[in-house]
């Protein structure tokens, strides 16, 4: 896994200026992890939340065991998507809120 953090970190983190990766979940009010930061509770499965920054445009989680489903819409509804639990990327859609879930 060490050798898989380092290559996304440095292939995407060099090319599109990403804040470096760590163990975490993070989401971020602009693209390519600029702008406010919502700090991502990885242990608090399934409880829907509204990012600190109103909405996020991108993700980074690094978890041997969490990921983060985001949606579209307000109270965990809409459309979703998923982060997988080693993700660096800017989302489809402003996400409203957000939940996280077993890998």
């Amino acid at each position: 896994m060490a050798a898989a953090l380092i290559g996304l970190g440095a292939g995407t983190a060099g090319a599109t200026g990403w804040p470096p990766l760590q163990e975490g979940g993070y989401l971020y009010a602009g693209s390519d992890g600029t702008g406010t930061v919502t700090t991502v509770d990885l242990d608090d499965l399934g409880t829907c939340h509204t990012p600190s920054g109103g909405t996020s445009l991108s993700v980074q989680i690094v978890s041997g065991s969490s990921s983060v489903v985001v949606y579209s819409g307000t109270g965990c509804t809409g459309a979703s998507w998923a982060s997988g639990s080693l993700a660096q990327s800017n989302l489809p859609w402003a996400a409203l809120s957000y939940r996280v879930v077993p890998a």
